[in-house]
């Protein structure tokens, strides 16, 4: 879809742009569909935004729906304003003048809208505009904001503050220095001002403006402490719970930088914030109960605490417990959800495929960005840091402070607790008996022969939340079951917790999985025994396990390696354990973000599985030499074997990189690649040249030496005729050239000219045809002389086959090429030049200096044919590209 724009006759007053009536319309229309719930439709109105991007004014249709368009919708004119900061987030750089100019006029115009959402979207606009170092080229902004708060007009003053919060939390540090003239010595005295504003927003929008200053020490805050403080004070017992809220996080934030300033005060502090920790609203509750964490990192919290232990202890144990709301968030009630797929696209299974190195594509995932910083949509899910995680986290650092002290407030607590007939009372019991763990390790001993089991015979109860917060508790106590006779608590522990790893409860699983971890790292050898039953416990999860719990059992996995050590290469088990691994792997994209705990699990298992894999190579390639030499007495091996152990290699060589250097330096690898590059079997070949492209890229190092004798076998194997052999070689090729620079020169003969002659054939597929151009570019930017001569039998198809990869390091290097060889051989590229310029069109970021080369090969070739020709030249460009090299190159 293209969007007719209207002619502009450009005025001194850019306030006289006005939409065109029919762009305007599908653009409502874009929005509107954009918040279907359709994961298509979404596709493609992302694809549309995406080319709207390329007109300058559409930005301009953006603002204008979201400040003037009263008649619309106000979901839809906040979106509106939502992609435009999108745009800014990642575009602004290139807004003409005129566009960003009526963009920052509307946004100070419309900042007081009289509807709330309106306006904290323009102050979203304008907080990212700000940030994107605009601050300093919009001398106007916080002078005019902080005049609008002494507006009449209460949504004017609130939208000017709403606004500045943004800003202040967004861009502290530039606020607070000498480029912009130290605006905070006016505007912090301006914010006190408004603590006491009757309206209850506005105060909250003063305090939270005030607060971000806190942490740096800001001087034009520390200049005004006393008051700020006692403005606090008066504060303290506001009706509005974002009031005191905001009061409770400062200070819990000066008790880390203004200790002395409270001092004086403290004993009403305490006081309070024992009171606020129990407030009728959680968030309250929430922030003051980080006063306690923040209290015990200071030196002064034992003399000035253990007054009041005997009242703070119960009230952190009673925030331990799960609130209604918590257990229906978490879906407490449902005890099986093992068969439910974590929410997201689920996984689909791959199978083993022979490695096959291909591009990635413009338009593959789009996917629509989740704003971090919009608090515009309220995220319904159980956020990770709730009262009950920061009670706990406070015990848990009290106890470390108080040590055995604390047990004679705890245990009276505990013994009631734990025993409790109702399931939450008790779930909370286990965990403070967990998080006083590590702090009161000394005196619970005594009780531990009791508790233990109790705990253990805790992880069948029937609700899921006590199984799993009984994990965790018996993981914190794993030290002391590690030093008493094994058969007393290890084996039994043990046998329960790998129960629990098989739970029908996902919230279990994870428990388990974790906890088992922590068991391995602390019983270390005394698992070996154990270590089939073990092992098969681990293996049954894979198919059981919903995604999120895999990456929790490759760390169990991984663990287990790193502490049984060489007790686990023992072939019965690596039997059992790659298979699922491998699977996984398989399973996995690159961009896949499970792949570095996988990696991680691998290479814990690594060392026996990459012996293990070279030592599968051998075999092979020696039985195939026996069979070769006496076929009546030795039958062909099956070299599919072989196949997948050169391809776990390359993965591993992928996942580990230069950490796989040690590997490979104590191992005959590259004697074994050798042989498999020459083998008969072109699926042998194939994952062999993949081998060799990761192992250069991995531990170049190793390879060298043998480059001789590789180069000749790659230039031998550019048969398009075998698609997957001829693609795996030519990127081999491309990846050696980056890494041997000019001395790629000797071998350039042995396998240029296929690649040319292959970017030319007809009906070449895409992938091969993207590979070869990567690796033409690249041997063009290692040893230009060689290539350039060249470029007119290749720069067409070359062009064509690159302008729809996306951006990415491998496209980069090959149009450094390309332009290297311009510079070279102007006179190659004359007669495709369009082609060159389609090409470079189709960046979206390229970098700095590679923009540069673009800008000079443009002007250069426009300067040499001289402005009438370059005009008829240019008229023979497709509109979108027109408007591309003109907003990006000046052409």
């Amino acid at each position: 879809m293209l969007l007719l724009y209207p002619q502009q006759h450009q005025s001194k007053m850019e306030c006289e742009w006005k939409p065109d009536e029919q762009g305007l319309q599908q653009i409502l229309q874009l929005l509107k569909e954009s918040q279907s719930p359709d994961t298509s439709t979404q596709r493609s109105v992302q694809q549309r935004l995406e080319q709207l991007n390329q007109y300058p004014d559409f930005n301009n249709y953006l603002i204008f729906v979201l400040t003037k368009l009263k008649s619309e919708d106000e979901p839809t004119r906040s979106l509106s304003g939502l992609i435009l900061k999108n745009n800014v987030k990642a575009h602004y750089q290139n807004f003409p003048n005129g566009v960003s100019d009526f963009i920052k006029s509307e946004c100070l115009q419309n900042i007081g809208d009289s509807s709330p959402l309106i306006r904290a979207t323009v102050g979203i606009l304008i907080t990212t505009i700000a940030s994107k170092g605009e601050l300093q080229n919009w001398p106007e902004l916080l002078p005019k904001l902080c005049l609008l708060l002494d507006s009449e007009d209460y949504n004017t003053c609130e939208g000017a503050f709403g606004a500045l919060q943004k800003i202040c939390e967004d861009s502290a540090e530039i606020l607070d220095s000498d480029m912009l003239d130290r605006p905070l010595n006016i505007m912090i005295p301006k914010f006190l001002q408004f603590f006491k504003h009757s309206s209850p927003k506005i105060r909250s929008h003063a305090i939270a403006c005030v607060n971000q200053f806190i942490i740096s020490r800001t001087q034009a805050l520390m200049l005004h402490i006393d008051p700020f403080i006692e403005n606090l004070f008066a504060l303290a017992t506001d009706e509005e719970p974002e009031v005191r809220k905001n009061v409770c996080r400062a200070l819990v934030m000066l008790l880390e930088v203004r200790l002395d300033r409270l001092l004086p005060h403290m004993h009403n502090i305490i006081e309070y914030m024992l009171q606020r920790t129990q407030d009728q609203d959680e968030n309250v509750a929430l922030e003051a109960c980080e006063f306690w964490l923040t209290l015990a990192e200071q030196p002064v919290c034992k003399e000035v605490l253990c007054g009041h232990l005997s009242q703070l202890t119960p009230v952190l144990v009673n925030g331990m417990k799960y609130s209604e709301i918590d257990i229906i968030l978490l879906k407490g009630d449902i005890e099986e959800d093992e068969a439910i797929p974590d929410n997201e696209q689920d996984i689909r299974p791959r199978f083993h495929r022979s490695r096959t190195v291909a591009q990635q594509h413009e338009g593959d995932g789009i996917e629509e960005e989740e704003d971090e910083d919009d608090e515009l949509d309220d995220d319904d899910t159980i956020s990770d840091w709730n009262l009950r995680k920061c009670s706990a986290a406070a015990l848990d650092v009290l106890a470390n402070v108080f040590r055995d002290d604390l047990l004679l407030h705890i245990l009276p607590l505990l013994k009631e607790l734990l025993f409790h007939p109702e399931w939450v009372v008790k779930e909370s019991g286990i965990l403070v008996l967990g998080a006083i763990a590590e702090g009161c390790m000394q005196g619970m001993i005594p009780y531990l022969p009791e508790l233990i089991p109790h705990l253990i015979q805790c992880l069948s109860d029937k609700k899921a939340l006590v199984r799993s917060i009984t994990c965790w508790t018996l993981s914190r106590y794993a030290h002391w079951v590690v030093s008493q006779p094994p058969d007393i608590y290890l084996k039994p522990l043990m046998t329960e917790l790998l129960k629990r790893i098989l739970d029908s409860n996902k919230r279990v699983q994870e428990a388990a999985c974790s906890a088992f971890a922590t068991l391995e790292e602390e019983a270390c050898t005394e698992l070996v025994p154990y270590l089939a039953f073990i092992l098969d416990t681990l293996v049954f999860a894979f198919s059981k396990y919903q995604h999120k719990n895999l990456l929790i059992l490759y760390d169990a996995i991984g663990t287990l390696a790193d502490s049984v050590g060489h007790h686990l290469n023992k072939p019965e088990y690596i039997q059992m354990l790659m298979p699922p691994l491998i699977q996984k792997w398989n399973q996995l994209k690159d961009e896949d973000k499970d792949l570095f705990p996988l990696l991680e699990c691998l290479s814990s298992v690594a060392t026996p599985v990459y012996q293990r894999c070279v030592n599968l190579v051998q075999k092979t390639l020696a039985q195939a030499m026996l069979h070769q030499s006496q076929p009546d007495q030795y039958e062909a091996p099956d070299k599919d074997f072989m196949i997948v152990a050169l391809d776990l290699l390359s993965g591993l060589a992928e996942g580990l990189g230069g950490t796989i250097e040690q590997l490979v330096a104590r191992s005959n690898i590259l004697t074994l690649m050798y042989q498999c590059m020459q083998d008969k079997m072109p699926e042998v070949r194939q994952s062999s040249f993949a081998l060799l492209g990761d192992l250069t890229k991995a531990c170049f190092q190793h390879v060298k030496p043998c480059i001789a004798d590789f180069m000749p076998i790659l230039g031998t194997n550019l048969n398009p005729e075998l698609i997957s052999v001829c693609n795996n070689a030519t990127w081999a090729i491309g990846e050696i050239s980056i890494q041997m620079g000019p001395e790629m020169q000797p071998y350039i003969a042995m396998v240029l000219h296929q690649l040319v002659e292959i970017i030319n054939r007809p009906n070449t597929p895409k992938t091969l045809l993207e590979n070869t151009a990567i690796t033409i570019g690249r041997l063009g930017y290692v040893c230009p002389q060689e290539v350039a001569p060249m470029l007119q039998q290749f720069i067409r198809p070359w062009c064509t086959s690159l302008r729809n990869i996306r951006d990415n390091e491998e496209k980069d290097s090959a149009f450094r090429g390309i332009c290297t060889m311009i510079s070279v051989n102007p006179g190659g590229v004359v007669q495709d030049f369009i082609f060159f310029c389609d090409a470079v069109a189709s960046w979206v970021n390229p970098k700095d200096d590679l923009r540069d080369m673009f800008y000079k090969i443009l002007h250069g070739f426009k300067n040499q044919v001289g402005e009438e020709n370059w005009r008829r030249f240019a008229d023979q460009f497709p509109m979108p590209l027109k408007e591309r090299l003109a907003t990006f190159y000046g052409v």
